[in-house]
């Protein structure tokens, strides 16, 4: 099968990797990190080969879905490895001896040697009115390496003072199918490395080595947000498994297809957000009580699918008993081993055993390979009550052991993912659950997944949530058939290298250079999408163009919104027939390549006199405020303005509230409301001041219409 020949690859590279001498420090900074930004599931990624999510002001990482705001999946990859029988550089001998995977141990038992993101190729230039807003993101990728197979590669190479040299490299792709899951292979190496020196000390057997988690999920921070801030932490998550019989149906792997029945046998493990029950209402899902839209904000299922586990160093086959251990452990119980140096014996004892199967603490009645949700959700509905620990449910993952002999080494490959319902079905669901949570006498019916009904409005909202196990699971399936191929799934072309949108007075004109793919059998032309108000909201196909072309015009935009874009380039499906490792059919570039987060809107020349300026809409009344500047609800316009001016915002009492600098020549200006600090105004009456910064002639008659120092004023009602 495919999996040991790869595995074998893998090891060569690994093996080539440190068979040439490299610097004696070549330590980078545990602080080090690179971003994964190319798919719907976004990510970044430490020097550590760790990653705890806390960025001193929240959860950050495992972003699904990343077209939407606080989206945030990760809390904390508790990471480990341990042997038995290990004497260390200093001669002290060890019965059983670990390491935790992260940065506080940098620079004592754990040393980041490299950090690096390679691209198969170069992110496109995308610009916005002259701002060129794919400048922050240029540092991602530190080369590009057009051979690869995956999108992008991010590769971490780790020295620990067990002798063993860590390679984990993140496999990231685009494909519209394969881009909520990220594969990662760990190569384990006997290199004898024991500090920042790339130099041999230790030349012995590591013996029973094993490696493990304890990763744990909010799922997500949003849906924390709306339920409880403790959610953010993964306190209420839920865990179950999958994969007991795998062994029974390992041989089934090779065929899977699209079209296969769901194999829900695959060997995974993943969390969502169950009941919290300080809350008076239903929470799964965690519908948004607190705005009144309903809409579910916590559809998220996350987790890890196992690929392959070498038997041993010298059987590249895979191990269809590992995982060793996969069930679930309270989140923040478990050995916490301090400075090596000074950890005594019995804490490292303790966490091989955590590796090894054994509850920490007796957590879990002593069943790590529970089905945590199928064991307690019939009794108990906020699995807090199960734990007790504060710090929340963990997925448990351990691998081995294995004996490494010097210069050998074994490889395990997992994907974590992450899936569940869609934003549309997200309003959906959750509008007509919130109507029914209004209204008691509100029965339905309410349409389930399979068609049926049910007068429960609850049982409705929850139903459609769990359909994300299935969807999770689908996703693990996808990722297990592109192992398979040695990742060599169906391509989508590649974006346009340039994109740029450019604000008018009549239009909005996109322009873009043709694809690298263009010239390539299957291209099929460009798609382009576009949202209102916001960049966090769904965008809606304008428009789709064939080979050759390379410009559109926005005629629609209408004055006073927003605009935002993306372009897709796309097959015409010839090469993705085979429905072997996704749906056949057209394949689109990833929207994040040219997706814009900077406002395009029609610019309207400058007003001719002053006593043209409107305020829209005046008054201004928040009940109606969706209906003018859809996704902007602050939103307040000045329009026929003087092109360069300055705007002084005052209360009716005359305090200077806000000034705003017009500069750009244009006759339109937006005010979202707020004051200096930020703050959205209160109702009232406010004075808005017009200063006139520039000369301005009629472009036709040559008239001044107005002088700099002129001014002028209007009255703003705010209703709220």
């Amino acid at each position: 099968m495919f999996r040991v020949h790869k595995s074998l690859m893998t090891i060569v590279a690994a093996i080539c990797l440190f068979s040439v001498t490299p610097p004696l420090s070549a330590q980078v900074s545990e602080t080090q990190t690179r971003y994964i930004r190319i798919g719907s599931l976004q990510s970044r990624f430490t020097a550590i080969g760790s990653e705890r999510a806390w960025n001193n002001v929240y959860y950050e990482g495992l972003t699904w879905p990343s077209d939407y705001l606080l989206q945030d999946n990760a809390v904390i990859e508790r990471t480990f490895m341990g042997c038995m029988d290990f004497t260390d550089s200093k001669g002290q001998h060890w019965d059983r001896y670990c390491h935790n995977v992260s940065t506080a141990f940098a620079s004592v038992s754990i040393f980041p040697m490299v950090i690096k993101q390679t691209a198969k190729f170069p992110n496109p230039m995308v610009n916005v009115d002259g701002v060129d807003i794919s400048a922050p993101y240029s540092g991602d990728v530190d080369e590009i390496d057009e051979n690869q197979v995956a999108d992008r590669i991010v590769t971490n190479v780790v020295n620990t003072s067990m002798g063993i040299t860590m390679t984990r490299k993140v496999h990231a792709f685009s494909q519209q199918y394969h881009d909520n899951y990220f594969i990662i292979e760990y190569t384990f190496k006997n290199t004898g490395y024991v500090s920042a020196e790339n130099k041999k000390v230790l030349d012995a057997t590591v013996k029973g080595f094993r490696f493990g988690f304890m990763n744990r999920y909010s799922v997500c921070r949003e849906g924390a947000d709306k339920m409880g801030y403790d959610q953010e932490y993964g306190k209420h998550s839920w865990v179950t498994r999958r994969g007991e019989d795998y062994p029974q149906h390992a041989g089934e792997v090779a065929n899977l297809t699209e079209s296969s029945p769901l194999p829900t046998w695959l060997r995974a493990g993943f969390e969502w957000t169950g009941q919290r029950d300080l809350n008076a209402y239903d929470n799964i899902g965690s519908p948004d009580i607190l705005k009144g839209t309903g809409r579910l904000c916590s559809p998220q299922h996350a987790g890890i699918v196992t690929l392959h586990v070498d038997k041993s160093t010298s059987d590249r086959a895979d191990d269809v008993n590992q995982p060793a251990v996969l069930g679930w452990h309270a989140g923040d119980t478990y050995p916490s081993l301090g400075d090596m140096s000074l950890s005594t014996a019995p804490l490292h004892n303790n966490m091989y055993d955590l590796l090894s199967g054994t509850p920490y603490k007796g957590i879990g009645n002593g069943n790590p390979s529970q089905r945590f949700d199928e064991a307690y959700m019939a009794t108990v509905t906020d699995p807090y009550k199960v734990h007790g620990d504060g710090g929340g449910t963990g997925l448990w993952i351990g691998y081995g052991p294995w004996d490494i002999a010097p210069g050998d080494s074994v490889v395990l490959v997992l994907a974590v993912g992450v899936s569940g319902l869609d934003r549309t079905a997200c309003w959906q669901i959750g509008k007509r659950w919130y109507q029914a949570y209004q209204n008691a006498s509100d029965l339905g019916p309410f349409t389930l997944p399979n068609g049926s009904t049910t007068t429960d409005e609850n049982v409705y909202k929850n139903t459609w949530v769990y359909t994300g196990k299935d969807s999770i699971m689908q996703t693990f399936s996808r990722a297990v058939r592109n192992y398979e191929l040695g990742y060599n799934i169906p391509q989508a072309p590649q974006p346009p290298a340039i994109f740029t949108v450019t604000s008018g007075g009549d239009r909005i004109s996109l322009t873009w250079d043709p694809s690298p793919s263009e010239k390539k059998s299957g291209f099929g032309g460009y798609k382009i999408f576009r949202a209102v108000g916001t960049p966090d909201t769904t965008f809606e196909e304008l428009t789709s163009v064939g080979p050759g072309t390379t410009s559109f015009d926005d005629v629609t935009a209408q004055r006073g919104f927003s605009y935002y874009y993306y372009i897709c380039s796309f097959s015409d499906g010839t090469d993705n027939a085979t429905g072997k490792a996704n749906p056949s059919g057209r394949l689109l570039s990833s929207r994040f390549f040219t997706k814009t987060n900077y406002a395009a809107y029609l610019r309207r020349q400058a007003g001719g006199s002053l006593s043209d300026i409107r305020i829209v809409p005046n008054p201004y009344n928040i009940r109606s405020a969706e209906l003018q500047y859809t996704g902007e609800p602050d939103k307040i316009m000045f329009l026929n303005i003087p092109g360069h001016c300055i705007i002084r915002i005052y209360t009716e009492n005359g305090d200077l509230i806000n000034t705003i600098e017009h500069e750009n020549g244009s006759g339109d200006e937006r005010w979202n409301s707020n004051t200096f600090s930020g703050q959205v105004v209160v109702s009232g009456v406010y004075i808005v001041h017009f200063t006139v910064t520039q000369d301005y002639n009629d472009p036709v008659t040559g008239e001044v219409k107005y002088r700099k120092g002129d001014t002028s004023y209007q009255k703003c009602i705010i209703i709220r």
